[in-house]
């Protein structure tokens, strides 16, 4: 029965024993569901040699934390962790669980939702209860033309991979506790798969999730020389260059450089958006930038909808008049 099922889950991502910012995000936003449904929030932590990050997730608003440790969930496998997170599921029956809309989450999410025979919702940009108390996620649809409320009303747990940045962290409060539930489970690890080597990621410049100023090109920057002015406005800002989805799928830039829903969130103090027109996908990794400049020849782009400075005007004009005139200032 439904009835049976209490309590909000947050899935602890963690690799080498570094939480994932998400879940420090989804915990924040577990308390803003707390206030409407009383529930405990428990932040689940699966690995070897984790036990230390329980005192991190009680800081940030956990009040309990299920910890289940072996070495074969040392590294992230599909099969082991989906195993001991539905034998887990299928003991405490949470009501709902919050996995980080991270390429693990996306994994191993799917995969749950099959074990548990419940629905998902993919890529939500808001959680929320509605006047009846029916919890709801909120994704784009139709390419972002619309906002989409998914509920599960009959099944349970309900399920949701959050889009990061949705929610900042709650401040940290030192030296809090909570209640640690250890869970001995056999566990065994996935014959068919090994993990021979981790290596991070070649990352083409300095990371756009900690720039200070980003300049994003759009579908209207069509060559090498047009990117190359913006990387130049870019460099003299002391800043990332950065896109939405077209100049990634053409291979101008690489997917470490797209942002929005499927690529990076990013909250700079100053973003440039030239020759972008800013579908809902686009503005969710970007619009809680400080500054936000759209330079677009389209009065009617979706962009200057949260623009706080605009330029109707071609940016092959405009650009290179804005970057000789930092230079001159500079002389």
């Amino acid at each position: 029965m439904k009835s049976d099922y209490k309590g909000i889950w947050v899935f602890a991502e963690q690799e080498n024993g570094k939480l994932h910012q998400t879940v420090l995000e989804l915990l924040a936003k577990s308390k803003e569901l707390q206030k409407h449904n009383g529930e405990k929030i428990t932040a689940v932590l699966l690995g070897a040699d984790v036990a230390a990050l329980a005192d991190t997730l009680f800081a940030y608003g956990a009040d309990a934390v299920l910890l289940a440790e072996s070495e074969a969930l040392r590294e992230y496998s599909a099969r082991p962790y989906q195993k001991v997170l539905t034998e887990l599921a299928e003991k405490y029956k949470p009501s709902i669980i919050l996995y980080g809309a991270t390429p693990l989450g996306r994994d191993l999410a799917p995969r749950m939702m099959v074990a548990l025979d419940t629905g998902l919702t993919a890529d939500a940009i808001d959680l929320g209860f509605d006047e009846d108390g029916v919890f709801y996620q909120t994704t784009p649809g139709y390419g972002g033309k619309i906002l989409a409320h998914i509920v599960i009303l009959e099944r349970r747990p309900q399920m949701a991979t959050v889009h990061p940045q949705i929610c900042e962290p709650l401040e940290p409060v030192n030296g809090a506790k909570g209640e640690l539930l250890v869970e001995n489970l056999a566990v065994e690890g996935d014959a068919e798969y090994e993990v021979l080597e981790t290596l991070p990621a070649e990352k083409s410049g300095e990371s756009l999730t900690e720039a200070k100023v980003v300049v994003a090109g759009g579908r209207g920057v069509k060559n090498e020389d047009d990117l190359t002015m913006l990387r130049e406005l870019a460099e003299l800002l002391g800043g990332q260059i950065a896109s939405s989805r077209p100049l990634v799928d053409n291979g101008m830039l690489p997917h470490d450089r797209q942002i929005g829903q499927s690529g990076t969130t990013v909250t700079p103090q100053l973003m440039f958006n030239i020759a972008i027109s800013g579908s809902v996908q686009y503005q969710l990794g970007m619009q809680k930038a400080k500054c936000i400049v759209a330079i677009n020849q389209s009065e009617d782009a979706p962009i200057y909808d949260i623009a706080h400075i605009g330029a109707v005007v071609d940016y092959k004009k405009l650009i290179p008049a804005l970057i000789a005139e930092i230079k001159a200032r500079r002389q």
